[in-house]
């Protein structure tokens, strides 16, 4: 009996020591689970950071309606929209015969006249050099934005060299061509092309395109509305 009563007590204390070490166990485990934890959520703000320039608080703050928003206070809207630099917004392509003539103001154009027809293929491209954007020219009031873009213009007015030929020249009989004709003749196709475009609402389309592209864009920062004045 003794050493029955004996045998159940030394079961007793080595009970006892085996939940004091499975304890001390599990303490230890969720103290690195809460290390690793802690060094994971490190890890993906300094990764958010290197990537958006966010801190993840205020990324996280930024979160409703089951979204991610990023808050871009008013000179950091500006300066995103100034880097687009020039916006070309629109392309208008075109075929147009252009003439160019010299004369002779004592002889007729068979004997001293130079004329040449030139077939010319051009582009104008209208769009908004967003880098004249000012600093108060855009304002933020909660999750709406108002911007006041500048004014579309033309870019660019450009003529295509490989699809441009001359298509006749007539020359008198006692004159030679006039190497500056052409020359002046594709200065005066750029004018009617760019004429032209203007003249098809190439900068109307060119404005209503860069606000629509914004409006994208800005809505991509987190802004519910953007409008434009």
């Amino acid at each position: 009996m003794p050493d029955v009563s004996s045998f159940g007590y030394t079961d007793t204390r080595m009970s006892d020591a085996s939940a004091s070490l499975n304890a001390k166990s599990r303490n230890s485990a969720f103290v690195w689970f809460l290390v690793g934890a802690l060094l994971s959520v490190a890890l993906v703000a300094v990764a958010i950071w290197l990537a958006t320039g966010v801190g993840l608080f205020r990324l996280l703050n930024g979160s409703r309606d089951g979204r991610i928003i990023i808050q871009a206070d008013q000179p950091t809207v500006v300066r995103q929209i100034q880097q687009l630099q020039r916006l070309e917004t629109v392309r208008y392509t075109m075929d147009k015969i252009i003439s160019g003539e010299h004369e002779n103001s004592y002889l007729p154009k068979f004997l001293a006249g130079d004329r040449l027809l030139l077939i010319v293929h051009g582009e104008v491209i209208g769009g908004v050099d967003l880098s004249k954007l000012q600093p108060g020219d855009a304002s933020i009031h909660g999750r709406k934005v108002a911007v006041h873009l500048p004014p579309s213009e033309i870019l660019v007015v450009r003529i295509d060299n490989s699809k441009t030929r001359v298509y006749s020249r007539d020359t008198g009989l006692f004159s030679s061509p006039d190497p500056n004709l052409e020359s002046e003749v594709r200065q005066e196709a750029e004018k009617q092309l760019q004429a032209a475009a203007q003249q098809d609402g190439i900068l109307k389309t060119a404005e209503q395109n860069a606000r629509d592209a914004l409006t994208v864009i800005l809505k991509g920062l987190g802004f519910d509305q953007v409008e434009f004045n």
